[in-house]
């Protein structure tokens, strides 16, 4: 019911979201199973970071909406990032730019191996 994606524009390494398989653009379409199932699936992707990166802390939240910073607008998703203490550095908050440390590749085949094998899709 759940698709756990690598995002592609991170907010910091680790960067994963969590949407339901249907197109729905919130919480309020969302049926009880698919809401059951997201959570689930948080919880496993935060398991999973916590064995692959050891992060001290987690953000965990939804956008709905442009004004609330939703990037995709019409398709519910739930993101969850990895913290640590001390990984906000200057050049986000002076030059609107963000450094990731780790490819998107190298982070894939970290939480593939951490998962014990290789459940996430290449694409």
């Amino acid at each position: 019911m759940s698709i756990v994606v690598l995002n592609r524009f991170p907010y910091n390494n680790g960067h994963l979201l969590i949407a339901p398989m249907r197109h729905i653009p919130g919480l309020l379409e969302c049926t009880e199973e698919e809401l059951l199932d997201m959570i689930q699936q948080v919880k496993q992707a935060q398991l999973l970071l916590d064995k692959a990166l050891h992060p001290q802390g987690f953000n965990i939240g939804v956008n709905l909406g442009r004004c609330a910073g939703a990037g995709l607008v019409d398709h519910l998703h739930i993101h969850i990032v990895p913290r640590w203490n001390g990984d906000t550095n200057f050049v986000s908050v002076c030059s609107d730019a963000k450094v990731i440390s780790q490819s998107l590749q190298e982070l894939r085949d970290e939480l593939a191996q951490a998962a014990g094998k290789d459940c996430l899709s290449r694409q």
